[in-house]
């Protein structure tokens, strides 16, 4: 027999879905809500295995390319396969928006909201061997944690990633060197520029950072600070270029011809959709939801982020490119609400279908 949560729900929160026509009752079955996992490419005949190892039987999500189901009882941050780097944890809405994307070989993909790092890497996953992803995040901790998972899933050859505000991020994907020249005769000829990238910096260079961590007490990064660059693979175009000619000015004639070629902009929300999310509140307690969430204030500053997020993607798209947005809110203020006033205001947009 399905259980149900016994989660009581504060009056508070009870308004907020009244106000947005949200039905409550879908809060109270959580314990049928199954988790999601997706398996590395190369683990897809290891199912068995894995379900053993997982002492659990994982079901197929046929939508999904690499997802899998499993009982929500299951704590995958403690299996063996997620220690081993098979698996990885991620929603199935999550996977649904990259896969939206309809990412091809050879594309230059922006993920604008990136932290904490399943959908950069499933978008890596997706890339093989070609192309590019950026990853981009106000939050300097969490895309360190998108830096871990792109590391621990070998994931980072063709990734940066930069702590930036995505509502004003203005870098282009790279241009890679010709092939006539090496990354290591460039090296030779730029003093300057930049070289694999290692964990272990120089002394001088940490204490820098460190010191400029220190000034943004939130370590969230304002809009006319320059974007920090925190990682970047092998093969992501960076190595051989000096710091002058990565951030180099972009302007609106370039963008349409070396924009990106996919952007995701996965945007900051109420999380209302996320039931799990909105579980945890129990133990952070309902005065946390109510000041992050359900104030006026935050709601209203919300969506003006998500209507600029969603406006600084397709500047960055270049003609004939495609763009997803998406929320883990069920509001209609949050959704159709955004990307209706989005349209007025940018009359090249369209809107396609994702069937």
């Amino acid at each position: 027999m399905e259980q149900t949560s016994k989660l009581a729900l504060p009056d508070a929160f009870l308004d907020f879905l009244k106000a947005n026509g949200l039905d409550p009752s879908i809060y109270t079955a959580t314990d049928s809500t199954p988790r999601y996992i997706r398996l590395k490419p190369d683990c897809e005949a290891c199912v068995e295995e894995i379900e053993g190892e997982m002492k659990c039987k994982v079901e197929k999500v046929d939508w999904l390319p690499g997802f899998y189901s499993l009982p929500p009882h299951i704590h995958i941050a403690t299996s063996k396969p997620y220690q081993q780097g098979k698996i990885y944890g991620i929603d199935a809405a999550s996977g649904a928006a990259v896969l939206a994307l309809y990412i091809s070989p050879g594309d230059h993909v922006l993920d604008l909201c990136a932290a904490p790092g399943a959908k950069l890497c499933m978008i890596s996953d997706l890339l093989g061997d070609s192309g590019s992803v950026t990853g981009v995040d106000v939050a300097r901790h969490r895309l360190a944690a998108c830096r871990t998972m792109l590391q621990k899933y070998a994931l980072g050859d063709r990734c940066r990633l930069f702590v930036a505000d995505g509502t004003a991020f203005s870098l282009l994907p790279v241009g890679f060197h010709s092939e006539s020249k090496s990354c290591e005769s460039a090296l030779q000829e730029k003093g300057d520029a930049f070289r694999e990238w290692t964990s272990r910096r120089p002394y001088k260079e940490r204490k820098k950072a460190n010191k400029a961590r220190k000034t943004v007490a939130s370590q969230l990064v304002l809009g006319s600070q320059q974007p920090e660059l925190i990682f970047y693979g092998r093969h992501s175009g960076v190595i051989g270029l000096t710091k002058s000619e990565l951030y180099q000015a972009v302007y609106d004639s370039e963008v349409s011809r070396r924009g990106y070629d996919k952007v995701l902009v996965d945007a900051e929300c109420t999380h209302d959709g996320s039931i799990k999310h909105i579980q945890k509140f129990e133990q952070w307690g309902w005065t946390t939801l109510q000041r992050r969430v359900l104030g006026a204030e935050r709601t209203d500053s919300l969506t003006t982020l998500q209507l600029k997020l969603l406006s600084n993607g397709f500047r960055l798209l270049k003609v004939g490119g495609s763009l997803v947005y998406s929320t883990c809110s069920l509001t209609v203020a949050q959704n159709e609400e955004v990307v209706e006033q989005f349209l007025k205001e940018n009359a090249s947009a369209g809107m396609v279908s994702v069937l």
